[in-house]
């Protein structure tokens, strides 16, 4: 799979993840299930730190050492990047507000993520052409 795919992708999750969280609250559907909200938190960091992983990965080459460098960047990216939209949640939008286990909740979609990559390494490896 060519990087400059992975990339696009990486980047429309990216911005589909900060539309989502920037976006006015009352224009989202609401939706009766407990915790919905950090269920929707995990899973966003989830696909976001995979896609990013797997940039990083064909973009490092795919060496042992580089790979846990893709993990490793992708999970800081993922908590920095839920920590920012959370600050831009406050500061740009009247209804929404920052909340500090919206970012527990990014925090574990990304590990989650990192060691779903790691336990699946041989098959993503394969499928980005590694």
């Amino acid at each position: 799979m060519p990087k400059q795919l992975l990339l696009c992708w990486a980047i429309i999750c990216s911005g589909i993840i900060t539309y989502f969280c920037l976006t006015d609250s009352s224009n989202i559907p609401t939706v009766n299930f407990p915790s919905i909200d950090k269920i929707v938190h995990f899973c966003f960091h989830f696909g976001f730190t995979l896609s990013w992983i797997l940039f990083f990965k064909k973009e490092l080459k795919g060496v042992e050492a580089d790979d846990y460098k893709a993990y490793l960047v992708s999970f800081i990216f993922s908590v920095f990047f839920g920590i920012t939209i959370e600050i831009m949640q406050s500061v740009f939008t009247t209804t929404r507000a920052a909340d500090v286990t919206d970012v527990l909740a990014n925090t574990i979609g990304a590990t989650a993520a990192v060691f779903m990559a790691i336990a699946f390494k041989k098959k993503i490896n394969k499928i980005i052409k590694i």
